[in-house]
């Protein structure tokens, strides 16, 4: 049997920031609606812009994701040094970000065929972004983080909270685009965004079969791998013991 070639997750980290940051810049381009996900931070930095120039996409992204942390650790009752990395995390996705946006504005689309094939490409590079960045212990971008963190916490299950999340965060950039420039004003959303909802669990999930069946997953510095793990919580250590004690019985 060939032996797969190994792929350090630490780069998976990387290359998945900086895939993700170049997606989303296609989606942006493309302006056919960005993802549910960073819909929220997107109107915030299309309405704060018109009076602040600074404030970039790159920034919105602090903001919100600063503010979804305070709220995470709110939620759960907790704090754990990783979720500061989360933050870190988000740091250098906007950063990326922006200087990618900035590269985009220096040219234009003038062809309809030119902005499907951004957004198509777009789509794929940010599933390979998600798909990468799930296969690496280092901390997630805060909406991974809240999202896992918060199904941990309540034993929920992953998916009906990310499902739940999604709809928030739809719900919350409709109102936002609706305050902002005036009602059915629909900013920065539109068919791609559910375009985007319904196929990018099913294209993260295709590029994960891909990396994990071609490739050897395993992190370059295993020593450090447990700081970026946070404990269990106390009820879920507690429902792992009974479980042990069943068995053994």
């Amino acid at each position: 049997m060939k032996k797969k070639p190994v792929f350090y997750t630490e780069l998976c980290y990387v290359f998945g920031i900086l895939i993700l940051a170049v997606g989303a810049s296609l989606l942006v381009k493309a302006d056919f609606g960005v993802s549910v996900v960073v819909s929220p931070a997107y109107l915030v930095h299309l309405k704060v812009s018109e009076t602040w120039a600074f404030f970039t996409f790159g920034f919105a992204e602090y903001v919100v994701q600063g503010t979804l942390l305070l709220l995470l650790i709110g939620l759960v009752r907790r704090f754990h040094w990783s979720y500061l990395f989360s933050f870190v995390t988000a740091l250098f996705y906007g950063f990326v970000l922006d200087r990618v946006l900035f590269v985009f504005s220096l040219f234009s689309l003038p062809h309809l065929s030119l902005r499907i094939l951004f957004f198509l490409l777009g789509l794929v590079l940010c599933a390979i972004g998600v798909s990468l960045v799930l296969h690496t212990y280092l901390s997630p971008e805060v909406y991974e983080l809240l999202i896992r963190e918060v199904s941990a916490c309540y034993t929920w299950k992953l998916g009906k909270v990310k499902t739940v999340y999604d709809c928030i965060s739809c719900c919350v950039a409709i109102t936002l685009s609706f305050v902002f420039f005036g009602l059915f004003q629909f900013h920065g959303i539109g068919i791609g965004t559910v375009i985007s909802a319904l196929v990018n669990g099913t294209l993260i999930s295709l590029v994960s079969r891909f990396l994990e069946s071609h490739f050897t997953l395993c992190p370059a510095f295993p020593s450090i791998q447990h700081l970026f793990s946070p404990p269990p919580f106390s009820h879920t250590q507690e429902q792992a013991g009974k479980e042990d004690s069943l068995e053994q019985i």
